[in-house]
């Protein structure tokens, strides 16, 4: 679709006022500490992929018309925030960004009323106080799981067998689970920004809509010119046997080095020639009670580039897809019962000169009935289906905990 068409398929939705949406003090993932309580919406555009249209430029050109030009990332900073936007929550779902990676995006939705593109303006305003809301009685019911342990390792059986074939190198599984709740959903979303190590933690709401993300990993970063993405790959448990263990593993340390490989690649279609660095590999960091290895990749921002070309090349990540990219999103979109809804994507802030976006793992969704959780983990050809199967639970099991108040 040409540029120009593009943009007239934007959906702008107004500000949403006390009577749809509580207010509460902004906490969307990687905002500025000291602004989120001065922090006012100015207005926001919503986006799915019934929609049509680019969401990479329909990001850009929105931002742009609202005073946050990033269409040039590599140039001085303009703006102020005392005549301007403070900045803007950015959020970009697994299956847009899928689709900008020309890939199939996969089975339908568990939760169609969330956007696949969200970005919401924020203006600074005095602080004021408003009285909280009396509290609800929240309920959470069971959760039911989109497929079976049987089902997971079956899919972890299939990725064997396109590994087998030569069709990729490694792929990454998301299973999900709902549950039905009673009640007001935010303050449990918010609890999970208080979990240990979750870097972008926080929410981001709409009148039929909830996002609560923990999650550990920085999918890209833009900070003093230059590029950061911080790949997070390998688990064990939080204790010194496990950490042991993590470092030890030839297997984990081989699928992580693909995905560094990965990464490495994707920020050098963007970035100026010979500046892409990694450093810290395989690091072991801790959230909740496990262990987890990352590194971090850097690189000098080529001339020109925007955030569209950003999104584009990063998104989605290479952590949560496999290698080669293209080709494991085709597998995932085979071998997943259901869509991969809030989880897998990009959450954060972007403003004048600053981007960082957190890769939406250890992340929950409320759709007005059921919250929703994903988790899953890398496959390599040396995975044992039943193990992965005990991972992902192992990664959900902190958040289904702390949805329930626990």
């Amino acid at each position: 679709m040409p540029h120009g068409k593009s943009t007239e398929r934007m959906r702008k939705v107004e500000p949403y006022v006390v009577e749809t949406l509580p207010q509460v003090l902004v906490n969307v993932p990687a905002a500025p500490p000291a602004c989120r309580d001065t922090l006012v919406e100015r207005t926001r555009l919503h986006w799915h992929r019934t929609d049509g249209g680019d969401p990479a430029a329909l990001a850009e050109d929105f931002l742009a018309a609202h005073g946050l030009n990033l269409r040039d990332l590599t140039r001085p900073t303009t703006g102020h925030h005392d005549t301007g936007p403070c900045g803007a929550a950015l959020y970009l779902s697994a299956a847009a960004g899928a689709l900008l990676a020309g890939a199939p995006t996969g089975a339908p939705e568990p939760a169609p009323t969330l956007p696949d593109l969200a970005v919401v303006i924020y203006d600074h305003a005095p602080t004021h106080s408003t009285p909280p809301p009396p509290p609800t009685p929240w309920w959470l019911g069971e959760w039911t799981e989109s497929w079976t342990p049987q089902q997971h390792a079956a899919a972890v059986d299939a990725i064997h067998a396109a590994i087998a074939r030569g069709d990729i190198y490694q792929a990454n599984l998301v299973g999900h689970a709902s549950a039905p709740y009673t009640g007001d959903p935010l303050p449990a979303l918010r609890r999970l920004g208080a979990l240990p190590g979750a870097r972008y933690g926080g929410v981001l709401t709409g009148d039929t809509w909830a996002i609560g993300c923990a999650s550990p990993e920085t999918l890209i970063e833009l900070t003093d010119g230059h590029l950061i993405t911080r790949p997070i790959k390998g688990t064990r448990p939080a204790t010194p046997t496990g950490r042991t263990e993590l470092l030890s593993s030839a297997k984990e340390r081989a699928e992580h080095i693909m995905i560094v490989d990965l990464e490495r690649n994707d920020l050098a279609r963007i970035a100026r020639t010979g500046t892409v660095t990694v450093d810290d590999l395989f690091t072991v960091r801790r959230w909740c009670d496990l262990w987890q290895a990352e590194s971090t990749v850097r690189a000098t921002p080529a001339d020109g580039l925007g955030l569209a070309d950003l999104l584009r090349a990063t998104c989605p990540g290479g952590s949560v897809t496999g290698a080669p990219k293209l080709a494991a999103l085709t597998h995932i979109a085979a071998a997943e019962p259901v869509g991969r809804g809030a989880s897998m994507g990009a959450l954060g802030w972007v403003t004048h000169g600053h981007i960082d976006l957190g890769l939406t793992i250890r992340t929950a969704a409320a759709d007005g009935e059921h919250l929703h959780t994903w988790a899953g983990g890398g496959i390599t050809w040396d995975s044992d289906p039943y193990a992965e199967v005990a991972e992902a639970a192992a990664k959900t099991t902190p958040i289904r905990t702390t949805l329930a108040g626990h």
